[in-house]
């Protein structure tokens, strides 16, 4: 009997082989809904829903004239050719490189294709202000959209990267052998095989990538780059939630719908999945002559500083310049510990908030289920500016106890990252038997308890994986943060953005220095985690 199980039953209860038949008949069933948990769910969905229906019924209230005169405007047109430009440009960079670096690491002879692949996957310990500031603080002249496409690409690359190389792992030859005994050249097995079956992976890779473009506020307002995310800001700031500043989000809102709709629409209903019996065998990596191994290698080691080099140097410049009295420990200690407490609390949170949508989905499939937790991924598609706005306009007309309150400033990080949380903790579940669950209900543990004691035990590393994903994201999360929080609250990317705004980069410094400390851990389980995926 499993240790879990062993914990579950009842005291003085004498270990015994429970079989299906000895099961109540609703255990066997896999048990009904516990309608606490229903009820969760539905209290979390309908809340996810909270920045849609903020959006839509600010554009009831201002009505349609009002709209009209607020969104037919020349600055209108400036931000939505801005962002679309910016938009349009990234993605396609993204995905080349993307793509081309996978490639190489995963299915040529580049020397050191394990490092190289470690340093592709590098530059998201890098929070994309961290970036910019980087840049700007060596080339003070760089802004525009060019800026922000260079940035962008160099910040945003590796979530197309870690998709396409891990699929390119686990890929079966086979198709690829049968065209090339049909005489298709290297090139057009590429482009005829091997793409096609990357089409999910670089889906989903693009739609994150256009998400956090869309979303980015420090990036771009720091190079001077005017984006709906930067002007809804700045309307806030000047308006204080005011009418411009609602349209501009909606605006906003409708551009993330738009990205999820393209992607439902490439995603299709095709099947990638390998079909007989037997398992897939390695493919031999492609030789790579020495001339073009050189100019591979060329090309790494130019991204690899473009991507790592410049943040690094640049830190290492200004912590240089600043020397010990750079490290002002009496504000930096205390704005580390409040980023440890915030990110701490809102990463045990939003787990929680993700236990019953993920046991549902797991255990009571159906389609309202899926309906369920379709609305828990609307809230972390939209920009954290726009769930900040709802959140603002809600607690001042209808909660105002809670306005400017940690309470509120969780509430938004819970709507933000519970997608994180959810799909490791759902893995997690999927790989506890449902049987250990039923036995200790047929034990006479109620089910709430069988699911604490018996299933989350199994799933804790599913649990513990994702809650790294959201206390790491908190730590880098700027716009939410800065709109919400209560005065005096003072986190390590509140108080980097608050010095780079007054220009003083080198006391800026060492919070950028520890943001991506803090990052690192995570990066490493990505890799590590994409790794493992494909069995190397």
């Amino acid at each position: 009997m499993s240790e879990p199980l062993s914990r579950a039953l009842p005291p003085f209860a004498e270990p015994a082989v429970v079989t299906a038949r000895a099961l109540p008949a609703a255990a066997r069933r896999g048990g009904s809904a516990v309608p606490w948990l229903t009820g969760l769910v539905v209290a979390i969905a309908l809340l996810a829903l909270l920045p849609l229906s903020f959006v839509a019924v600010v554009a009831l209230e201002t009505g349609w004239a009002t709209i009209v005169t607020l969104l037919f405007r020349p600055r209108v047109g400036e931000l939505l050719i801005n962002t679309v430009s910016l938009v349009l440009l990234t993605v396609p960079l993204c995905i080349v490189m993307g793509v081309g670096l996978a490639w190489l690491t995963e299915r040529s002879t580049l020397p050191g294709r394990r490092m190289w692949s470690a340093l592709a996957v590098a530059p998201i310990a890098v929070p994309a202000f961290v970036h910019s500031y980087a840049w700007v603080s060596l080339v003070p002249s760089l802004h525009g959209l060019a800026a922000g496409v260079l940035i962008s690409v160099i910040a945003y690359f590796p979530f197309l990267y870690l998709p396409v190389a891990a699929t390119l792992r686990r890929l079966d030859p086979a198709l690829e052998d049968v065209a090339a005994s049909l005489g298709q050249s290297p090139g057009r097995i590429f482009w005829r095989v091997v793409l096609p079956q990357l089409r999910l992976a670089i889906g989903g890779g693009a739609l994150l990538v256009g998400l956090h473009l869309l979303a980015e506020y420090g990036l771009y307002a720091m190079i001077r780059f005017d984006t709906f995310t930067t002007a809804i800001f700045d309307q806030f700031q000047s308006t204080f939630s005011g009418p411009a500043a609602n349209m501009l989000a909606g605006v906003l809102a409708l551009c993330c719908l738009l990205l999820l709709a393209l992607e439902a629409r490439m995603r299709g209903r095709a099947r990638y999945a390998r079909v007989g019996s037997g398992s897939a065998r390695s493919i031999a990596p492609r030789r790579l002559s020495p001339a073009m191994a050189a100019l591979c290698l060329l090309l790494n080691g130019a991204v690899a500083a473009l991507t790592l080099g410049v943040p690094l140097l640049t830190l290492g410049r200004w912590l240089l310049i600043g020397g010990l009295g750079a490290w002002p420990w009496q504000s930096l200690l205390p704005a580390l510990g409040q980023t440890l407490l915030l990110a701490f609390a809102g990463a045990v949170l939003t787990t929680l908030a993700a236990i019953p949508m993920a046991w549902l989905s797991v255990r009571h499939p159906s389609r309202l289920n899926r309906v369920w937790e379709g609305c828990h991924y609307l809230a972390s598609a939209m920009p954290g500016i726009v769930v900040a706005l709802a959140l603002v306009t809600v607690t001042i007309h209808w909660a105002r106890p809670i306005y400017q309150t940690l309470l509120t400033v969780f509430l938004a990080y819970v709507l933000m990252f519970l997608p994180r949380a959810l799909i490791s903790l759902r893995a997690g579940m999927a790989q506890a038997p449902e049987t250990l669950e039923n036995a200790a209900q047929s034990l006479g543990v109620s089910p709430g308890r069988a699911l604490w004691r018996v299933t989350l035990r199994l799933a804790a590393p599913g649990a513990a994986a994702g809650a790294a994903m959201v206390f790491l994201a908190i730590t880098n999360e700027l716009t939410a943060t800065l709109l919400l929080a209560p005065n005096g609250t003072r986190t390590l990317a509140t108080c980097f953005w608050s010095l780079t705004s007054e220009i003083d980069y080198v006391s800026a410094a060492p919070y950028a220095l520890l943001m991506i400390l803090l990052s690192l851990p995570l990066t490493w389980l990505l890799y590590h985690q994409s790794r493992r995926s494909a069995g190397r």
